[in-house]
C-alpha cells in the first residue's frame, strides 16, 4: 500500500478489547463491536492501542483478537494493527505476528519511558518498516511515551516507502501544518478536540476512541465538511465536544470511559472501572448527545 490521500479511510475508532466477566479476552464481543462500528460509519479499525488496553494483553491475545475482528469484518476493512513497545526487538516480533494475522497496517508508536534521542526514534520506526510489507502508522503521543516524533524527524521517515501515516497527539498544530504541507503523509487526529481543526488544514481524518460509542456522531463532521458545509460542521463538533470532554479530560483513561458505556467487559489492572458517579454522569452526556444528534 503507498501513501494516498487517506489511506486507512478518514473515520477510525481506535478501538476497545472487549473481555468476558472472568477478565479474559472476548473474541466473539469483537467481532461483534467491530462490525457494529463498521455499520455505524467506521472506514477503519485500530486494534491494540492504548484503548485496547495493549500493554496488558499479551501478544498471543493480540493476534487472537486481530483475526476475530478480520472475520467479522471481512477484506474490505481497514484494520490497523498497534504494534508499539519500549523494545525494538519486541515491536519487530509484533509487526509480524501482525503481519500473519492479516493487518492492513500497523501503528507504531514512539519507545516509550527510555525517552532515546531523535536518531534513536528515526532507527526504531525504519526498522519496523523494513520488517514488514506493511505501512506504518507512526504514533506522536508525546504527552505519555515523553518524547516527541520531532518535525524534521518526520520530514525524513516520510521518504520511507512503507511510512505513510502519523496519528497525531502532539498539540502542535502549527508543526503538523507544516509537515502535511511538505509531505505525503495522511495526518489523522488522536484527540478528539482537534478532529476538525487538523482536518481543515488537510489531515486525512481521524483514530478516536469517542468513535467506540458515537461513530456516526464524529463522522458526521468531516461529511458536512467534505459537503463545503463548514458552519454545520462547526456546529456538530461543538455537539460532540461535551462527550470527548467527559471521554478524555474527566481524569479517567478513555478505555475505562468507553467501557463505562459499553457491555464489553471489565478493565485489566492496573486500570479500574468507573465508579458508579463518574458512570452515571458518562450515560448522562452520551444520551445528550445522541438527543441532540437526531434533532440537529
Amino acid at each position: 500500500m503507498t501513501a494516498t490521500a487517506a489511506p486507512f479511510g478518514r473515520a477510525l475508532c481506535a478501538m476497545i478489547t472487549p473481555f468476558t466477566a472472568d477478565g479474559e479476552l472476548d473474541p466473539d464481543a469483537a467481532g461483534k463491536h467491530a462490525a457494529g462500528l463498521v455499520a455505524d460509519g467506521c472506514d477503519g479499525l485500530v486494534l491494540s492501542g492504548t484503548t485496547g488496553e495493549s500493554p496488558t494483553t499479551t501478544d498471543a491475545e493480540k493476534s487472537a483478537l486481530l483475526r476475530a475482528v478480520r472475520a467479522a469484518v471481512g477484506d474490505g476493512v481497514p484494520i490497523v494493527a498497534g504494534v508499539g513497545s519500549p523494545d525494538t526487538r519486541h515491536t519487530v516480533d509484533l509487526a509480524r505476528q501482525a503481519e500473519r494475522a492479516g493487518a492492513d497496517g500497523l501503528l507504531v508508536v514512539t519507545p516509550y519511558y527510555s525517552r532515546p534521542p531523535q536518531a534513536a526514534v528515526e532507527a526504531h520506526f525504519r526498522r519496523v518498516a523494513d520488517a514488514t510489507g506493511l505501512p506504518l502508522m507512526l504514533y506522536d503521543i508525546p504527552g505519555r511515551t515523553g518524547t516527541r516524533i520531532e518535525p524534521e524527524t518526520l520530514l525524513r521517515l516520510a521518504e520511507h516507502p512503507r511510512v505513510v501515516a502519523v496519528k497525531d497527539c502532539a498539540y502542535d498544530l502549527l508543526g503538523s501544518t507544516k509537515v502535511i504541507g511538505a509531505t505525503s503523509l495522511a495526518y489523522y487526529s488522536g484527540c478528539e478536540e482537534l478532529n476538525l481543526p487538523l482536518y481543515a488544514v488537510g489531515a486525512a481524518g481521524y483514530v478516536s476512541t469517542v468513535a467506540n460509542v458515537a461513530p456516526r456522531q464524529l463522522r458526521a463532521v468531516l461529511d458536512a465538511f467534505d459537503a463545503g458545509d463548514t458552519a454545520r460542521a462547526a456546529r456538530l463538533n461543538l455537539l460532540n465536544a461535551p462527550l470527548a470532554e467527559a471521554m478524555m479530560a474527566s481524569g479517567l483513561p478513555g478505555t475505562v470511559t468507553a467501557k463505562a458505556l459499553l457491555d464489553a467487559g471489565p478493565v485489566r489492572e492496573p486500570l479500574q472501572p468507573a465508579g458508579r458517579e463518574a458512570a452515571d454522569g458518562l450515560r448522562e452526556v452520551h444520551e445528550e448527545l445522541l438527543r441532540a444528534t437526531r434533532e440537529a
